[in-house]
């Protein structure tokens, strides 16, 4: 991209005011917008602050905050380079199409999302001008109006946290160009498999975020439930079978082989002792210490992403003939939660009897 380039983050929650915050910092023309006023004006008052549990030191930097009533100001201005998405599932297609009417005649629009949402973004900008970014394992909330605080240090070479590609899955100046910003606020590469790697990405939500929502657990309190554990791994596994059915080339899950989680999930024994070794290693070391971002939305008294994640799965595996019965009753529960006919309870998984 050349020189002056501008960036709009439509939606500065955790992840869009996480990496965000880092391109403002180093200097890139970045415009955030949000729906939520009270972040806005935090962020135009104070700026963005960035807080990580270790290792890192604070900071905040001076941003250009717009609510969103305010985008329309834009016209008057050079239009928008990169636009990227961040927010909630259910609200990809207005804000996309929103800011499609800003872009530079060769702008284009960043999924940086949870989820799959690159055909809705298609579907109002085309396929042309839609490329996907996936944030792995980044543990962010905006704890309060302006503050994006992070669960843990940077991942660095320990675990790669963004992974950015185009649809057609080759590797393109502008693909490139999305990695070198992500790459200012933590370790990112380029990949050729945005799909295999999405769908990877949304197996390894679908076994915590609708089970903390349900349940008002952490991760690690999941974890260390033998029968809670066992779940994440049959939730995991028929989004495996799945995804490999629907022809995608799936990358590691919680840093285990896929196959070996499916297998667990089907009661092989030896799948799910390695399973369980690994996972409970993951919560003994510190893991799981936080709450998923689904969980977040539930204390919050937010609508979930439920119908997107594991709701999503269900239907995609009706698609390839495969039932996914573990998938589609965490959904029912989770909605029930989410309108108060129930109230957060371990109890709800527990009691379910799935063979």
């Amino acid at each position: 991209m050349s020189k002056g380039q501008r960036i709009a983050i439509i939606g500065t929650g955790a992840v869009g005011g996480y990496a965000g915050a880092h391109m403002a910092q180093a200097g890139e023309d970045v415009t955030f917008v949000d729906m939520w006023p009270e972040n806005v004006e935090a962020m135009r008052a104070h700026g963005l602050r960035i807080s990580h549990l270790r290792d890192v030191p604070e900071f905040r930097v001076p941003v250009r905050a717009l609510h969103l009533t305010e985008l329309q100001g834009l016209s008057k201005e050079a239009p928008i380079d990169i636009a990227f998405v961040c927010v909630k599932s259910y609200d990809t297609a207005w804000a996309t199409a929103m800011v499609r009417q800003y872009l530079a005649p060769g702008g284009f629009v960043v999924s940086l999302q949870n989820c799959m949402n690159e055909a809705t973004i298609a579907e109002v900008v085309g396929w042309g001008r839609t490329l996907g970014a996936i944030a792995s394992s980044i543990t962010v909330d905006l704890c309060e109006p302006g503050h994006v605080r992070r669960a843990a240090g940077k991942s660095g070479a320990a675990h790669t946290v963004f992974r950015v590609g185009e649809v057609h899955g080759r590797v393109t100046d502008r693909a490139k160009e999305v990695g070198r910003l992500v790459a200012l606020s933590d370790s990112t590469q380029v990949t050729t498999n945005l799909w295999g790697e999405r769908w990877s990405k949304l197996v390894t939500n679908a076994m915590a975020n609708g089970l903390s929502a349900c349940t008002g657990l952490i991760s690690r309190d999941i974890l260390t439930n033998d029968s809670l554990r066992h779940f994440t791994a049959r939730l995991g596994g028929e989004a495996i079978r799945i995804g490999q059915a629907l022809g995608y080339q799936l990358e590691e899950v919680h840093h285990i082989d896929p196959e070996t989680i499916a297998r667990a999930g089907e009661g092989d024994p030896d799948a799910r002792r390695v399973y369980d070794e690994h996972r409970l290693a993951e919560a003994s070391k510190g893991g799981g210490a936080h709450r998923p971002s689904m969980g977040q939305d539930m204390v919050k008294g937010r609508r979930t992403e439920i119908e997107f994640l594991n709701g999503f799965i269900v239907e995609r595996g009706q698609e390839v003939g495969i039932e996914a019965p573990a998938n589609a009753a965490l959904t029912d529960i989770v909605k029930r939660v989410e309108k108060g006919e129930l109230q957060p309870d371990p109890r709800h998984v527990l009691d379910l009897r799935l063979n």
